[in-house]
């Protein structure tokens, strides 16, 4: 065997991970490693971290490489073991990329520049924005929140995969059935008439409709 086969390095983020070729002495590893550090043949600078997979040598042997190393300025030291994610952490991470996918989605809107007449719906993930009216018979599903710059009198559902965060808004605001998330209010009877936007959102645990400035 060539004594360059028996010692074996690769780079590493941190420095070096150092492995030996199998069946090989610790004398004739222990010689190869002191061979290079004498010659300066560059492939082991000062102040380098050289590491090794743990229980790769006995701890005798692997103090000896330790003394060897740090008398040339060379931190060695054992890497951690790596360690597989359980089943569960992996599903825990998915779910996460899957959120995060949805909530970019969220942040982008669809604009509707029209009337929505009755039997008209528009369903989406995103955050919907209504240049003209909502019509009774039409329908509004978001992930995100809706702005209608008109009169909304259809069905608005807005952060309609949970998010109770996401809100109402519209120059007039006179739906049959107002939802945001998993919560639902009617209007009122007799509407109050207000020269201001109105906007539903999420306040203790209720819809609440307040006036207003756009």
């Amino acid at each position: 065997m060539m004594s360059e086969d028996i010692v074996k390095l690769k780079g590493t983020k941190t420095g070096l991970q150092i492995s030996f070729a199998p069946g090989v002495t610790f004398q004739a590893i222990e010689k190869n490693i002191k061979r290079k550090l004498e010659s300066g043949s560059g492939f082991f600078m000062r102040g380098t971290v050289v590491e090794i997979a743990p229980n790769l040598l006995r701890h005798a042997d692997w103090e000896r490489l330790r003394v060897l190393f740090r008398r040339h300025g060379i931190v060695f030291r054992m890497s951690k073991p790596s360690v597989d994610k359980p089943a569960d952490s992996l599903l825990e991470e998915a779910a996460k990329k899957k959120k995060k996918a949805r909530e970019r989605e969220v942040e982008q809107m669809v604009v509707v520049d029209r009337t929505l007449r009755g039997g008209q719906e528009i369903r989406t993930e995103s955050s919907v924005l209504v240049c003209g009216n909502v019509n009774p018979g039409a329908q509004i599903i978001a992930g995100g929140s809706i702005d209608i710059r008109g009169t909304c009198r259809g069905l608005v559902h807005a952060g309609a995969f949970g998010n109770s965060k996401a809100f109402i808004i519209a120059d007039r605001l006179m739906p049959m059935q107002i939802r945001i998330a998993n919560f639902i209010a009617r209007s009122p009877d007799q509407p109050e008439t207000s020269d201001k936007a109105e906007r539903a959102s999420i306040k203790d645990g209720q819809i609440v409709i307040e006036p207003i400035e756009r």
